[in-house]
């Protein structure tokens, strides 16, 4: 490694001029209210992989699996649970929040940030209610997508939200409180699965659906008492009502150097006709196409949703009867908030870089660990004739350990710098790539983990640990550090970083004409 303080591929240089400012009541209170949007996207994760361990809800709608699960204990323990169908009903989620993501950048920028956190709300309502009275496959698809619409259009909104209106001293932690909700929303429904499973009549799973109709309505109504994020009000044209709120979220009279930063990103952003042709093809806007294309792709090829979707059915496919393997879903899912405390307190007073960087080696050698003792066990043929309780608590410690390098590293940074590092003109853009790319890899690794399961056995373990390795490496050499930078002179960061800074020659690339095509300005 070169050099102690972990400084050498994301450049050093001066602070810039601080902002005058104080960290206020209502901006804590705005940021956490605004954080809770995390809530139904965590909730979708840790509901779904829970129902689909329940045998009442696999007769009704996956009988195939029911027998192959309950019936047939001749399966291969690696391939009980592949079905297309089955991980069809996880995955169609994050489809429709790709798209979503990409009509929810327009109502950011059109609308503002409130209004696109309250349609995400609305249509995660309206997708938990049908999911609770669904009678058929069909209902159950078509309330996930609707659940899809509602993730896609949170996500979109609540990351840029925070760090719009958060003091920059301060980002990172109001940032995290993203993930940290995503966590809570997690062990919740973990919760409500390990209490719906005992329900006599077999009902349970419409009661472990129909709670997501809970976190949407915390997100809607909060989107009702939230203010827009200065920069939003100030690219829509209402300054003084910005420069108001920002008085009143800093906590000062004296925002002038602020406000004249924002208004002149705002007056910057206007003029770029074409945000999508400029992220895609000026080159100064490279470093943030490619960090929002690779950070959100790498965090889900850590595997962590593997173990969040599928917890349930992971540990029951390990042996674990149906209320042990909820219960071990529930002890990791407590694990994932309990680690993700530790990024709230420590991103911005130790940085991004060195939490991605520790983060990512420990969960490479547990992701290898685990792989280990799954191979030692069931082998290549997926049988194993007793399982000891020894090695049940050794296999969950590992995937807890796992599970906490991800919530205080990968987890809440991989929604964070991206959200950080894009400026006003692009900044819209630049997160819906973000968001697609997230959930375009998140339905893949989703949809595909059962049939890998069955094919790959214990080497799937290794499989995402190789890519853990590769984008640790990633993170040293080309992710900038970005901690106590204001969002709008985030511009030095790639000035000073020894590869970025090629693409980002201050006087060259500033003047190249905007919306100009590919050809003549690459």
């Amino acid at each position: 490694m070169a050099g102690g303080n972990f400084i050498p591929a994301g450049g050093g240089g001066d602070n810039p001029d601080e902002y005058p400012g104080k960290l206020t009541v209502y901006v804590a209170m705005t940021c956490i209210m605004a954080a809770m949007g995390g809530l139904i996207f965590g909730y979708d994760i840790g509901i779904s992989g829970g129902v689909t361990s329940m045998d009442p809800f696999l007769k009704r709608f996956f009988m195939s699996v029911y027998q192959k699960e309950a019936l047939n204990t001749s399966t291969n323990q690696y391939c009980k649970f592949d079905s297309q169908l089955l991980t069809l009903f996880t995955s169609s989620l994050y489809v429709a929040a790709l798209f979503a993501s990409i009509v929810a950048s327009h109502v950011s920028k059109k609308r503002g940030r409130r209004v696109t956190m309250a349609l995400g709300g609305l249509f995660f309502l309206i997708g938990a209610v049908l999911n609770a009275a669904a009678i058929h496959i069909s209902m159950l698809i078509l309330g996930r997508i609707l659940l899809g619409i509602g993730v896609g259009f949170a996500n979109q909104s609540v990351p840029i939200y925070l760090s719009e209106v958060a003091p920059y001293k301060y980002r990172g932690t109001f940032n995290v409180l993203f993930q940290m909700a995503i966590t809570i929303g997690i062990l919740i429904a973990n919760l409500v699965n390990f209490g719906t499973s005992k329900i006599s009549g077999g009902w349970g799973w419409r009661v472990s659906l129909g709670g997501a109709a809970v976190p949407a309505l915390v997100i809607l109504v909060s989107s009702m008492f939230l203010s827009d994020s200065p920069s939003s009000l100030i690219d829509r044209g209402k300054k003084e009502e910005a420069e108001q709120l920002l008085k009143k979220i800093r906590g000062v009279d004296n925002v002038n150097a602020e406000f004249n930063d924002l208004v002149m990103a705002s007056e910057a952003s206007k003029k770029v006709e074409r945000p999508w042709n400029n992220l895609l093809f000026v080159r100064k806007y490279r470093p943030q196409l490619v960090l929002s294309i690779l950070i959100p792709s790498l965090q889900q090829l850590t595997g962590i949703n593997v173990v969040m979707f599928y917890a349930p059915v992971l540990f029951q496919t390990l042996g674990f009867k149906s209320n042990a393997s909820l219960m071990s879903a529930a002890i990791t899912g407590g694990v994932n908030v309990g680690a993700t405390f530790i990024s709230v307190f420590c991103t911005d007073k130790f940085g991004r870089r060195i939490l991605f960087f520790w983060g990512g080696i420990f969960m490479c050698i547990f992701q290898t660990t685990v792989a280990a003792l799954i191979g030692a066990k069931f082998g290549t043929t997926g049988t194993a004739t007793d399982l000891p309780l020894w090695f049940a608590a050794l296999v969950v410690v590992c995937i807890c350990v796992f599970v906490a390098n991800f919530a205080y590293s990968w987890g809440p940074l991989g929604w964070l710098v991206p959200s950080e590092i894009s400026p006003l003109e692009v900044r819209s853009a630049a997160q819906c790539v973000t968001v697609s790319m997230n959930m375009f890899f998140t339905f893949g690794v989703a949809q595909i983990f059962l049939k890998m399961l069955c094919g790959m056995k214990f080497g799937l373990f290794i499989f995402f640990g190789a890519f853990v390795l590769i984008m640790t490496v990633f993170v040293y050499l080309y992710v900038p550090e970005t901690k106590n930078i204001p969002i709008e002179e985030m511009s030095q960061v790639w000035r000073e970083h020894w590869y970025w800074k090629k693409f980002v020659a201050d006087d060259d690339a500033e003047s190249k004409p905007q919306g100009k095509p590919a050809k003549e300005i690459v």
